[in-house]
């Protein structure tokens, strides 16, 4: 059984298999998908005939029945060897989840199976050009049309939309009691007539890539819509938590092989005659980076029992303070590693100059630091709300 302080047999078992399927592939193997404009699509295909992409699915459809700690687990492990696949936290933890929790029966024995195996690899669409963080502003329509729907607006800083077959868009439509707009989900091929993507030029290096998305009256069948239209806020936190426990593994797998690195270079780089990590000036900052990862560690893993559990409230709770968590300790671990290497932590041989726009983004998203302070501010210490 898994507890707050130690994995059970099993997810050991997950991390290490994992680990060297990650491994097999390597570092190297990433970054020249990302420089050559390829996608890490053995690496994905191969994890999912393997089984560890669809731990978190339903047995009944294909999974391996687990919740999302394993699921995590997974995305820890591929990080930590240097293969992160941001699509993990965006298909089967985002998508998979919402659509297992949510879907009708029909939509769940059409997609689940290939979130299992990775057959089936779906966008998450919510953020917008002008709402930012505010996802209560999102201006996205979705409005009847017959026996289906029309889909107007945009996103922006969506992951992914290249290699997926579909995306799930966060839509806004009007309550037939109210006559206000209440957020709704729609599954969304990306071939449909008026859907276009255009990708953004970023300064990352990552195999996955970011576009803007424009809806242009798209419709979409009535069995678009995921689950029931008045599920909306319960399907986003849905999603939501899953992301921010997904991130923080994310974060983490990163923070440690970033650690792995300075300490091996700390181990062999010597100077006046013996290793550089004998100085309490390297030693002490790396060992501080290992005390932030295993909070972080913790922490992430207390959020996903909490939501395995139900207690869905202490889980978003949880999942935003991991996620805060890891993106501090894999900024602060990069740049420790950076600063241990010298003059060659900007070498492209090292491999960490890569990494610096990559941590930095686990500051950014999925959430902003700034917003998981507001949450915890407001909803932790009961402060007044400051937005």
């Amino acid at each position: 059984m898994t507890t707050l302080f130690s994995e059970s047999e099993e997810r050991l078992a997950l991390r290490k298999a994992v680990g060297e399927l990650g491994r097999k592939y390597g570092r190297a193997y990433f970054e020249e998908a990302a420089r050559s404009g390829k996608k890490t699509d053995e690496l994905w295909d191969e994890a999912g005939k393997l089984g560890y992409l669809g731990v978190a699915v339903p047995e009944e459809f294909g999974g391996g029945g687990g919740d999302i700690g394993d699921l995590a687990a997974v995305c820890e492990e591929l990080a930590a060897a240097g293969c992160p696949l941001l699509m993990m936290v965006v298909s089967p933890a985002i998508v998979g989840t919402t659509i297992a929790q949510f879907g009708t029966e029909e939509q769940k024995q059409r997609w689940l199976p290939g979130f299992a195996d990775g057959t089936t690899k779906m966008a998450f669409s919510i953020t917008e050009p002008d709402a930012g963080s505010n996802s209560h502003k999102i201006t996205t329509t979705a409005y009847r049309d017959g026996d289906g729907w029309r889909i107007k607006g945009g996103k922006t800083y969506i992951s992914g939309v290249d290699e997926a077959s579909h995306v799930l868009v966060v839509a806004r439509m009007e309550d037939a009691k109210t006559g206000k707009l209440k957020p709704a989900l729609f599954i969304l091929p990306t071939d449909a007539e008026g859907f276009s993507a255009t990708e953004i030029d970023m300064g990352i290096t990552s195999p996955e890539k970011q576009f803007t998305l424009f809806f242009d009256d798209v419709r979409v069948p009535g069995d678009a819509l995921v689950g029931s239209e008045n599920a909306g806020i319960e399907q986003l936190f849905a999603g939501l938590i899953p992301e921010r426990i997904m991130a923080a593994s994310f974060a983490t797998g990163t923070a440690r092989l970033a650690l792995e690195k300075a300490t091996a270079y700390a181990k062999e780089r010597k100077v006046w005659d013996q290793p550089i990590g004998a100085h309490q000036a390297i030693a002490h900052p790396l060992a501080q980076t290992h005390i932030e990862i295993s909070l972080a560690r913790l922490m992430t893993q207390k959020a996903a029992a909490l939501l395995a559990a139900g207690d869905f409230m202490a889980a978003g709770e949880a999942a935003n303070m991991a996620k805060y968590a890891s993106a501090e300790a894999a900024c602060d671990a990069v740049d420790r590693a950076v600063q241990t290497h010298g003059g060659n932590g900007l070498a492209n041989e090292y491999g960490l100059a890569q990494m610096i726009a990559g941590s930095r983004l686990s500051r950014i998203a999925p959430v902003s630091r700034e917003m998981v302070l507001n949450f915890i501010a407001q909803f932790s210490l009961g402060l007044p709300k400051s937005y």
